[in-house]
């Protein structure tokens, strides 16, 4: 399995869009910019969730009421940062494969936290029918924001593993 992976890693890191990417001066830090928009939508609006789930913020919605109106936001925002992620990605392959704090982040706690996200938003609609917030929303909500911390930690990470790819 890792040599398939290593052989699509290396494939899509020598096609001329990633080498264009990665050749270019202003090309590879415009694409940045295109995965830290989208990171900003999807992590933004899943901090304004979880914090009023929390009880911290404006209480004239409903935690229900406030997923609701974020919600097109904070999948737009995902689909953005996977989009612009994955041209990253592209640039490098071969060496983000190999390396832990990416493997880290990929492989265990940005499809937990999807799952977890998701859960959370669908259990919103239940437990943010009212202005008082249920314990267990509250749990979930503040478990939600140290699992992005988590990604958001590994992520910060990944440039200090580079040297073993």
């Amino acid at each position: 399995m890792y040599h398939l992976l290593y052989s699509f890693s290396e494939w899509l890191q020598n096609t001329g869009w990633a080498l264009n990417i990665s050749g270019s001066t202003w090309a590879y830090p415009y694409v940045q910019m295109i995965h830290f928009t989208g990171l900003s939508l999807w992590v933004g609006t899943n901090i304004a969730v979880d914090l009023h789930l929390l009880g911290i913020g404006s209480k004239r919605l409903t935690s229900a009421e406030l997923n609701d109106a974020l919600f097109a936001w904070n999948w737009t925002g995902l689909a953005i940062a996977v989009t612009g992620g994955f041209m990253l990605f592209a640039t490098a392959a071969t060496s983000f494969i190999v390396n832990p704090a990416f493997e880290l982040k990929l492989g265990l706690l940005v499809p937990l936290g999807v799952i977890l996200h998701i859960v959370v938003q669908q259990k919103t609609k239940s437990w943010g029918q009212t202005k008082g917030t249920p314990g267990v929303a509250k749990f979930f909500g503040g478990l939600e924001l140290l699992w992005w911390f988590a990604v958001a930690t590994t992520a910060a990470s990944i440039p200090y593993f580079e040297h073993l790819g």
